[in-house]
């Protein structure tokens, strides 16, 4: 437990810096240039595309983006890897980006969008925790991200990763942030919940990275697992249609 509290505390002063300085080079998926506008048109469902494979959109902060490990070590690489093992046609996009909060990432959506989507895993909200944005917001934010892909893609489906905050900003915030991720994922039939992307990594000395906040290579190699648990039985289905 004394463990975990300090990981808890260590995350408030590092994500808090990394939160200050948003890193969008990572990927050029992560990128919307200020001038671009998504276009108007509603893209095809995925359903209807099929020839093209399935796509699976990864929107995170710098968990997803895979800070302090090489982008294939990071899970949204190491979940490519598990589909590829099974010979699945699908194709996993890591749209995470460092220090990124929920409000940046319905920004983002709709520029992400542009090409289908059938399975969105949303990793957000922790940065919105630790900087003591309201609760509200960080749950309206989640909301419109979810609304706006379920309304582009009718079908697809949204796996809703959910952290966990130190109680630094007292009990009442904490049990407030916690409870969104739930709330959020009751609202939705095509929503499941992951209740804590860092299930059996977060305060393990030798899974977490030395700023006690991301996740080692193996680390993301038990958060991989913890999503694939979700996504693999999504994907199966979604093939048989």
């Amino acid at each position: 437990m004394s463990t975990v509290r300090l990981y808890l505390l260590l995350l408030v002063g590092v994500l808090g810096l990394v939160g200050c300085g948003q890193d969008r080079s990572n990927s050029a998926a992560s990128r919307a240039p200020s001038d671009t506008v998504a276009s108007t048109s509603s893209p095809s469902d995925p359903a209807a595309t099929s020839d093209d494979g399935l796509r699976v959109l990864v929107l995170g902060n710098s968990i997803a983006a895979g800070a302090g490990v090489s982008p294939q070590e990071a899970f949204p690489a190491l979940l490519q890897q598990k589909v590829d093992s099974l010979g699945w046609d699908a194709r996993v996009q890591n749209a995470g980006v460092s220090g990124e909060t929920t409000a940046g990432g319905r920004q983002r959506i709709g520029w992400l969008l542009q090409d289908s989507v059938d399975v969105l895993v949303l990793e957000l909200g922790g940065n919105d925790g630790l900087r003591g944005i309201d609760p509200a917001v960080t749950r309206e934010n989640l909301r419109g991200i979810i609304d706006t892909t379920l309304t582009t893609y009718p079908r697809a489906q949204v796996l809703l990763a959910g952290m966990q905050i130190p109680p630094n900003l007292g009990q009442e915030y904490t049990r407030q942030f916690r409870q969104v991720y739930p709330e959020v994922a009751d609202a939705y039939d095509r929503v499941t919940l992951i209740p804590f992307i860092l299930q059996d990594v977060a305060g393990v000395d030798s899974l977490m990275q030395d700023d006690g906040i991301h996740p080692t290579a193996a680390g993301h190699r038990l958060v991989a697992r913890t999503v694939w648990k979700q996504l693999r039985p999504i994907l199966a289905e979604m093939r048989t249609k």
